[in-house]
């Protein structure tokens, strides 16, 4: 174990350095479930850091159940600007 009181500086760029290999790692992880996504399942959750659940559930507990991502409002506009789009298609066609 590095001793701190000895070296300070080197502690920081170890820490530095375990800081950045973690990071290399997770991204890695990232892009392995990307590509096979049955390995999702083959992690065991009770292993994994509390810091990294935390983080994947931090946008979960963001989102309310069941919340879309537009208001009735939004959506009203939009029906309404995609039926003036198809209606001048149409009417483009005929002609």
């Amino acid at each position: 174990m590095l001793k701190t009181k000895e070296n300070p500086h080197v502690y920081e760029l170890a820490k530095r350095g375990a800081e950045a290999r973690l990071q290399d790692l997770l991204n890695e992880v990232k892009l392995l479930t990307n590509l096979f996504p049955n390995l999702r399942k083959s992690i065991d959750r009770d292993e994994l850091p509390v810091n990294f659940l935390l983080k994947q559930g931090a946008d979960r507990a963001a989102r309310t159940p069941g919340q879309r991502g537009w208001t009735p409002a939004q959506r009203r506009a939009a029906a309404a600007r995609m039926k003036a789009y198809w209606a001048k298609r149409q009417a483009a066609k005929k002609n």
